[in-house]
């Protein structure tokens, strides 16, 4: 797991880790990127310099709303080692098994302070990159399927423990380039095991599957994917989203955590394994991100400094 790997222009970087707390009542998401993949400022730029547009992506979700941030920083406020990435005031440190996240960032549009520690305890890091595309110009390594977190925030002040997940993607080219569409899930399937979904509609050849079940020392069993299903489009951007499930009645939306122009986080319940599991999802439109619309929109929710 290292920070200081070269991005080629045109191409990308991040690290990815999400976490539910035990309770249920909080969930948080953290994307590091360098070359940030969803930039509208490295687009216009003709993605010449990936150093000079990084990020730190904060989503906080509580019963009392939800808080994100996503500033973009230049070259000179970017520091890469191998075992440390800073981006603007914010930092990813790895100590041996912990990833520790240190979040200093501001929300937009409105100003709120977005301040803590994450630290993610890693049992076990994994060794397998996945190509999520035919050429393998887009390649996927989870980290760590299953992590035990602790999160505490000064702002807003709260504190919690639960259970986490932790990846890397990086690729050559943008993804809307390459992508019309891809969806990804991870279920937790207890004794540290996990499910994770990755389906990819590539622009050029034929959709994509992987379905992999990890052990509790990070190794991948793959398994036969179930049958793929429609669920509910987001409710405001009405964004497509499907995923796979052993039946078609049990699969629903529990919360919709982001609902985008092009990009969609959710919780959702689907049955895998002979039982009922409750999973984060994602989706992503390539081709909502390559409307030249949707780039101007972005500006409004991802400042640059």
């Amino acid at each position: 797991m290292r920070f200081d790997r070269g991005v080629a222009p045109g191409g990308y970087a991040w690290w990815y880790a999400d976490a539910l707390s035990d309770d249920g009542v909080y969930g948080l998401t953290v994307i590091a990127f360098i070359g940030s993949v969803f930039s509208p400022y490295y687009a216009w730029a003709g993605r010449r310099a990936p150093l000079d547009h990084c990020a730190v992506n904060v989503a906080l979700y509580g019963p009392r709303g939800s808080r994100w941030a996503m500033t973009e920083r230049r070259r000179a406020d970017v520091e890469t080692e191998p075992a440390r990435l800073r981006i603007g005031p914010s930092a990813l440190t790895i100590d041996g098994d912990t990833l520790t996240i240190e979040i200093d960032e501001w929300t937009a549009p409105v100003p709120r302070r977005l301040k803590g520690v994450i630290r993610l305890h890693l049992p076990a890091l994994g060794r397998d990159v996945f190509s999520i595309d035919a050429g393998g110009r887009h390649r996927w390594r989870p980290l760590a399927p299953s992590a035990q977190v602790e999160a505490e925030f000064s702002s807003p002040a709260l504190a919690w423990r639960g259970e986490g997940y932790v990846d890397t993607n990086d690729g050559d080219e943008p993804l809307e380039q390459a992508f019309s569409y891809w969806d990804w899930s991870r279920a937790h399937l207890g004794r540290g095991e996990t499910a994770i979904l990755y389906n990819t509609d590539p622009r050029n050849g034929p959709a994509r599957s992987l379905a992999l079940r990890f052990t509790g020392n990070g190794d991948a069993e793959p398994f036969d994917p179930p049958a793929e299903h429609m669920i509910a489009p987001t409710p405001v951007w009405r964004i497509e989203r499907r995923t796979r499930s052993e039946a078609r009645d049990r699969l629903a939306v529990l919360k919709t955590f982001e609902d985008t122009p092009f990009y969609s986080r959710s919780l959702i319940a689907q049955r895998l394994f002979g039982a009922e599991r409750m999973a984060v999802h994602e989706t992503f439109s390539g081709n909502r991100l390559r409307s030249p619309i949707v780039k101007a929109l972005l500006p409004f929710r991802m400042p640059r400094l």
